[in-house]
């Protein structure tokens, strides 16, 4: 599939896409590493940093128990990947100066654009990254033993692009990159003016 530009921007944009065919390649901490470095110099209001990043690598003894969180859609092909990351927000923060942490009302807007930069820096080095929310929340919070304050935003499955016929049929079928609506059905000038 070709992904149009309507805009002169950097390949890289385009270029990032969320493939579900891995190639059970394993993947050095060092390099999740840098990952997750990127992740970290994401924009913050007032430089919270709401972001927390829990990870298990392939081949490692946290690998299965972080498999089997996943729901078995997700499983399923997330089984040859490389790594997984489950992500969390931090809900208070205390400010510069405060006394006291406050609820924050953007935590996960600005986790989210550390998981941007996550995904971007593996796309860059040559890795691909697919975002999901299909997992046991509960069962997860217990065995990665999240404290009070976290709330879980997503999970990261990192890899190398694998084939395709790993896959079952219909997920066979959506192994491509997919298109995004128009500039002009996402942004207006001056009023609100979309459907």
């Amino acid at each position: 599939m070709t992904r149009p530009l309507e805009r002169g921007i950097d390949p890289i944009f385009i270029n990032r896409w969320s493939p579900r065919a891995f190639d059970e390649s394993g993947i050095s901490e060092s390099e999740l590493l840098q990952f997750l470095e990127a992740a970290r110099w994401a924009p913050s209001a007032y430089n919270a940093q709401p972001w927390r990043f829990v990870y298990a690598r392939r081949g490692t003894a946290h690998w299965q128990p972080f498999l089997d969180l996943l729901v078995p859609y997700n499983r399923d092909w997330a089984q040859r990947a490389s790594a997984i990351v489950f992500v969390l927000a931090a809900q208070k923060f205390t400010p510069e100066g405060a006394a006291e942490a406050i609820e924050t009302g953007y935590a996960a807007y600005d986790t989210g654009a550390a998981v941007a930069y996550l995904t971007l820096q593996a796309s860059i080095s040559g890795w691909h990254s697919h975002i999901i929310a299909g997992f046991d929340r509960d069962a997860a919070k217990t065995l990665l033993k999240i404290p009070e304050g976290y709330a879980f935003e997503s999970a990261v499955v990192i890899g190398r692009q694998g084939d395709p016929s790993t896959l079952p049929p219909a997920l066979q079928e959506r192994e491509t990159p997919t298109p995004r609506a128009s500039l002009e059905q996402l942004v207006a000038e001056g009023v609100f003016t979309f459907k």
